[in-house]
């Protein structure tokens, strides 16, 4: 088996690329040159083939719209590969950017529609030795870039609480899924705050884990500084049984530090929180889009830690506001430049890559670009913009300013445990028409990433917890750690449950448990 190979025009156009001027003839030449240097493509080609796998029969099913009333299922399934674990019995849903090997997946987009992968990724893997049952593929938004709900190729996943309003995105469809009882937990992604969003739009419970806690092989990139998974769920215990099973290093992400410890994050929930240090962030409250009663809940929320001991003031972070705009640069950058021109994974990185999903996107990423979502395509032209005409100059300005930002947070959690603000500053908002203009499309997909984008560049932990209802909808209280200090941030949240006491649903079923143990 060979590669393609290059005529001379096709050399003539990647001269053309660098700045080269070639005539006929040193076109030729090179075309020459370039196909003996290609066969060494040819060797890993044969010895990869070698090495590969096919993806497993596994049952699939699309359900129709009447099963599918939220628009949140992709594709139903039910696969399990043991009777035994801590998660037997437990139905769970998997973000459509996540592989299950045998089961299509489409990242929301029509530029991955079709694609079959042949490996689980590791998530999955540890969630079916886990004894878990995966129920199918949550929808996502197109290529996971959007904090709303209306931008998946197959139609907007609608909020359990008002099917008029929307779930949040990216990890949208895991939300829904678990807020309208059809699965006992989720896996979601979040690279702006995309587990965090739905969760809270939903009323629900949602841990972006300490960057590098939880392996991302196997799932789709955006942005490989920025990129984690996480668990949705319905309370805390369950967040923190699910993050004991996914946690730790599977050697294949080079995210993960080498000393990574995983603590049994649920064996600590109940050990209380006297005297444990609260600080409310002031920039995470008063944004130009906030509604006041949300900020008034989340406050009052707070508050509430005295109720158990905690002791509760206000801290200021001024690098909160500017922490938006470093991570707004580099995931607009890094995701044109890995996530669209590197086909996902990019190069110049260790790590286990899916070499048929960059060649499957790479083909359909142009064959369906005008069908991408407009958040994309902004990312895109911007992306484009920064990396050629500046030269990729300010994504290296804003990754040298990432440990001022990270910092500043780490700063404020020597005085306090953990630091509480707004997830969002709006309750869910009502889908918008299909002939939306273009500016309210946009503004509607990433209005409401100001708190939650910042520790997906910093890498601290954040969980959302539901703290009350304003309007009859969910707000979501954010709880964010120091890093790896997970245990504290869920320890934090499970006692604020306790205190809250019982939420209502959106099914109107009461929020249980799993109630598993780990041992």
């Amino acid at each position: 088996m060979t590669v393609i190979r290059p005529n001379a025009d096709a050399i003539g156009s990647a001269a053309d690329h660098y700045g080269l001027h070639f005539d006929a003839a040193t076109r030729q030449e090179f075309a020459s040159l370039v196909d003996g240097a290609l066969g060494s493509y040819d060797v890993v080609d044969a010895l990869y083939a070698d090495e590969s796998v096919s993806a497993p029969s596994r049952n699939h099913a699309t359900p129709d719209a009447s099963d599918n009333p939220l628009g949140a299922w992709y594709v139903t399934t039910s696969i399990s590969t043991t009777t035994e674990g801590p998660l037997t019995g437990r139905r769970v849903a998997i973000k459509d950017n996540v592989t299950v090997a045998g089961v299509p997946m489409m990242n929301g987009s029509r530029s991955l529609e079709g694609f079959v992968p042949t490996r689980d990724a590791t998530v999955v893997t540890r969630l079916l030795d886990a004894g878990a049952t995966v129920a199918g593929k949550a929808v996502c938004e197109d290529l996971c870039f959007s904090g709303s709900s209306f931008t998946p190729a197959t139609g907007p996943v609608r909020n359990p609480w008002d099917p008029d309003r929307e779930a949040g995105g990216s990890s949208g469809g895991s939300a829904a899924l678990v807020a309208a009882g059809d699965v006992d937990f989720a896996i979601g992604g979040d690279q702006g705050g995309s587990i965090r969003i739905p969760a809270a739009f939903c009323g629900v419970v949602g841990h972006k884990p300490t960057f590098g806690l939880v392996p991302y092989t196997g799932a789709f990139p955006i942005e490989r500084t920025v990129d984690h998974l996480g668990p949705i769920t319905r309370t805390v215990e369950d967040a923190a049984l699910l993050l004991s099973v996914i946690a730790g290093r599977d050697g294949h992400d080079p995210r993960q530090p080498d000393d990574l410890v995983v603590d049994d994050y649920a064996s600590t929930l109940d050990s209380g929180i006297e005297g444990l240090r609260v600080g409310v962030v002031s920039e995470g409250f008063g944004h130009a889009v906030s509604q006041p009663e949300v900020d008034d809940a989340v406050r009052a929320a707070a508050h509430r830690f005295t109720d158990a001991g905690g002791v509760v003031d206000e801290v200021s972070i001024p690098w909160h506001l500017h922490a938006f705009h470093v991570w707004n640069v580099i995931a607009t950058d890094g995701g044109a430049y890995q996530m669209l021109d590197g086909n996902g994974y990019g190069l110049n990185a260790d790590g286990l890559y899916d070499p048929e999903l960059m060649a499957y996107f790479a083909q359909r990423r142009i064959q369906h670009a005008d069908a991408l979502s407009e958040t994309v395509k902004l990312v895109a032209l911007c992306g484009h913009h920064g990396v050629t005409a500046l030269g990729g100059s300010s994504y290296g300005k804003a990754r040298n300013l990432v440990p001022r930002a990270r910092a500043a947070y780490d700063a404020a959690l020597e005085s306090f445990d953990v630091l509480v603000m707004p997830t969002l500053p709006y309750v869910a908002s009502e889908l918008p028409a299909q002939d939306v203009d273009r500016v309210t499309y946009v503004t509607k997909a990433l209005g409401m990433i100001a708190n939650t984008a910042p520790f997906d560049v910093t890498g601290h932990p954040a969980l959302s917890v539901p703290a009350g209802l304003v309007n009859d909808l969910p707000v979501g209280m954010m709880i964010i750690g120091k890093r790896f200090d997970d245990a504290t941030v869920l320890r934090a949240g499970h006692a604020f449950e306790q205190i809250r006491g019982a939420f209502p649903t959106a099914t109107g079923q009461p929020a249980t448990s799993a109630r598993l143990s780990l041992a």
